[in-house]
């Protein structure tokens, strides 16, 4: 730092001090400074005056010592020339100096001011220079989040932004002294650009993830299938070690548990990765610019949008390509599983609400797809492909918490549908058994055709196989076994629907007894009546005894439907009402052949001719009535030898009221007018006849019951006192089988009158030779 001007108010008292210095340099010291204050106050010539001032003073002071002391004084003279020579010459020096320091002052002045110039340049300088830092700075702050914007780096781009603001412009700008202002707010007014650069940026990357998502998903729900299917098999194998697993289904807490050490994640395995990184940074960058809202409402709709092209306008049942139904589900599964995994990693995104209404809203597209081509799936085998692969998406979804009640509901209706296919197919198969069997006994020519007969057939066996001669006969036709086997394929495919996954079983077993029911009705039981109109009684005796083991088979089907029955329906007994529907018409099939025998019992009826009042009796039983016991004897060891032996003694019953009843009508008849007693003898011996036939019977003794009647009515005409008939007590005792009304009817027909022989006689005779061959035919 320069040393200060020292300044002078009083030039006197300086010459004094310079005068009076001991040497030349003290001489100097005190006289420069003095020289310089009076060259820079331009005094110079006051002290010229002063300098003058003491030299007039010494001069004055020298003349006086010189006139007092000469000597003295021109010594002093000569002192004082030489201190004037000394003195003029110190002044030309101090001219000289002066002019050299006049000289180097202006040159220090010069370089002062320079200096002064320098220092304020170099201080813009150094202001300048720490402006374009502090610029640089902000100019790197702003080059960098371009360049993570290009690298993609658009949160790292952000921040940078943000940064930038808080620590650089915002503060200049609020500072009114800083240089770098109009940069700030230049750039301040540009980062709004820059994060609409960034939000577009981002988006752009989120909706080429959205495409790529887009394009993934059936893949993802192919994968999502082939992981349930795999659980599935793993589930059956550890249910063939544990039955008791038997109890829990795919998705319970025990089979997770079980398959807790199966390690698997669909969205990110050896097939395929599911990176969410474009859809997390999207979220954080509108997170941070506060534009979350805006954003949670373009995803929704673009999502919406993407759904909506997901779900085609119509879906075939019967392929298996692009447009098929396992594809649909697939791309469902994959887009449904996409957003319950966003849900899951970002539950300020996507809400429950907001995934259940796109998931109802897809749920409602396939269910309605589906129903409009199910008119035109004709086959029961695809439509347990389309339960499949329902079963499987829904499996899926429920390991994914997605309502499944709807597509629950839905396989009930796949269930109905499916049973009216089943029973319409086997009501074809019935029918066709039905109109094509032969109605005979079923011929065994080996064992393995007895044991196959056995194995699908229910009827009781009362020889065991190794007791059998092949080869044999079965009781029933070739119908019945045809047709166990159709009613076994039939509740394994009513059953078949519920495997793997069917949440409706009391709907099965509901749906198979009233189908059951009706095939066995309609198609077996009644096409069986229908045929009971033919008039060959082998047919009828065939359909009893199919009826009858149709009836056994329908009390097994009661009880295999209760052992198979799921564990939720209704317990207690279980009743077909094709049961009983066999067992009535039962007794229509053996009703029946009572009016096919009683048929032909009047047909041999209508032959008989008697000659009331022949002239001489019979030497044999009528041919009609020889007829009769031969017709009866060949039809029971023959046509009705397979019925059991209470209806054979039914239709023997039958058979014998029927033929007594219309014996004894015949003298009853009005066209008979008079009976004599060769035309009693003549009844008499067709009676007798029958009579013995009853009696060669097994348990004719409870069979010849039904020919009271005709006995007592026969004794009554032969007896000698027919007044015995009038008498009560008698009557009940001799005749009381006797009507009380036929019995006067016929005694008063009863005459003892014997006419010779007429043409009546003759024709007669005649018609009886021949009357054996001409029932010949129906023995």
């Amino acid at each position: 730092m320069p040393r200060k001007v020292q300044s002078y108010d009083d030039y006197g008292s300086a010459v004094q001090q310079i005068i009076l210095s001991t040497t030349d340099a003290e001489f100097l010291d005190q006289l420069i400074p003095v020289l310089k204050d009076a060259t820079s106050t331009s005094r110079t010539g006051g002290l010229t005056q002063n300098l003058s001032q003491y030299a007039d003073d010494r001069e004055v002071e020298i003349e006086r010592i010189g006139l007092t002391k000469h000597e003295e004084f021109l010594g002093s003279v000569n002192q004082l020339q030489n201190v004037r020579e000394r003195t003029v010459a110190l002044t030309a020096d101090i001219l000289e100096l002066n002019q050299s320091i006049q000289a180097s002052t202006e040159k220090l002045a010069a370089q002062k001011q320079a200096l002064v110039n320098t220092r304020a340049v170099r201080e813009n300088i150094s202001d300048v220079s720490e402006a374009l830092k502090e610029s640089l700075k902000i100019l790197h702050s702003v080059n960098n989040a371009h360049d993570l914007i290009r690298k993609k780096k658009y949160y790292g781009a952000l921040k940078s932004l943000d940064d930038l603001q808080n620590e650089f412009l915002i503060p200049t700008i609020q500072n009114q002294y800083a240089t770098q202002h109009r940069l700030a707010d230049l750039i301040q007014k540009s980062i709004p650009g820059s994060q609409k650069t960034i939000s577009e940026a981002v988006m752009t990357d989120l909706n080429t993830w959205l495409f790529h998502i887009r394009e993934l998903s059936q893949f993802l729900g192919e994968v999502a299938f082939f992981h349930t299917d795999s659980r599935r098999q793993r589930q059956q194998d550890r249910i063939r070690q544990n039955d008791f697993l038997d109890h829990f289904s795919l998705n319970s807490a025990i089979e997770l548990v079980f398959d807790e050490s199966e390690e698997y994640d669909v969205l990110d395995n050896d097939e395929l990765q599911v990176d969410f990184t474009p859809l997390f940074e999207a979220l954080h960058i509108h997170e941070a610019l506060g534009q979350i809202d805006k954003f949670r409402a373009e995803y929704a709709a673009t999502r919406r949008r993407q759904k909506e092209l997901l779900l085609p306008s119509s879906v075939s049942l019967t392929t298996d390509d692009e447009q098929s139904l396992s594809s649909l589900l697939e791309g469902i599964a994959g887009f449904a599983i996409i957003e319950k995994a966003t849900m899951r990693r970002a539950p300020q995104l996507r809400t429950a609400i907001d995934i259940e209404e796109l998931w109802d809203s897809m749920c409602s597209t396939v269910i309605s797809l589906t129903s409009k081509a199910l008119g035109d799936v004709h086959n029961a085998e695809v439509l347990v492909q389309i339960k499949g692969v329902f079963a499987l998406f829904i499996q899926t979804m429920e390991g994914w918490g997605y309502s499944v009640s709807r597509l629950d509901d839905f396989l009930v209706t796949l269930f109905d549908k499916y049973a009216e296919l089943l029973k319409r197919r086997f009501s074809e198969d019935f029918q066709e058994i039905v109109s094509t069997d032969d109605y005979m006994p079923m011929a065994i020519n080996t064992r393995e055709e007895y044991e196959k007969v056995a194995n699908v057939s229910w009827f009781a066996q009362d020889q065991s196989i190794d007791e059998l001669t092949f080869p044999c006969v079965l009781p029933f036709s070739q119908m019945y076994p045809l047709c166990c086997i159709d009613i076994r394929n039939f509740l394994n495919q009513f059953y078949f629907f519920s495997n793997d996954y069917f949440q409706h079983p009391t709907k099965i077993d509901d749906a198979l007894r009233k189908s059951l029911d009706e095939l066995l009705t309609e198609k077996v039981c009644k096409s069986l009546v229908e045929r009971l109109s033919s008039q060959y009684p082998g047919q009828i005796v065939q359909i009893l005894t199919n009826l009858e083991h149709f009836e056994t088979a329908c009390q097994e089907l009661e009880q295999l439907l209760i052992r198979a029955r799921s564990s939720g329906s209704a317990g207690g007994p279980l009743t077909l009402a094709a049961t009983e529907q066999f067992r009535e018409h039962k007794k229509t099939a053996e009703k029946r052949i009572f009016e096919l025998v009683n048929s032909k019992i009047d047909d041999l009826m209508e032959t008989a001719e008697y000659d009331w009042m022949a002239h001489t009796p019979p030497r044999e039983p009528s041919n009609y009535i020889q007829t009769l016991t031969t017709y009866l004897s060949n039809i029971m060891s023959t046509t009705l030898l397979g019925l059991p032996r209470e209806i054979k003694e039914l239709i023997y019953f039958d058979a014998l009221s029927h033929s007594a009843s219309k014996i004894l009508a015949l003298p009853l008849s009005p066209d008979v007018k008079k009976i004599n007693p060769n035309g009693v003898i003549a009844l008499a011996q067709d009676v007798q006849h029958l009579t013995e036939f009853v009696d060669g019977l097994e348990n004719g003794f409870m069979l010849r019951s039904n020919l009271d009647e005709l006995e007592q009515t026969i004794q009554l005409l032969q007896s000698e006192n027919t007044d015995e008939f009038f008498d009560v007590s008698t009557r009940n005792k001799k005749y009381g089988r006797v009507d009380a009304m036929n019995g006067p009817i016929l005694l008063e027909k009863l005459t003892q009158q014997i006419s010779s022989a007429g043409p009546t006689s003759q024709r007669f005779a005649n018609f009886s030779s021949n009357l054996s061959s001409r029932f010949g035919s129906n023995k």
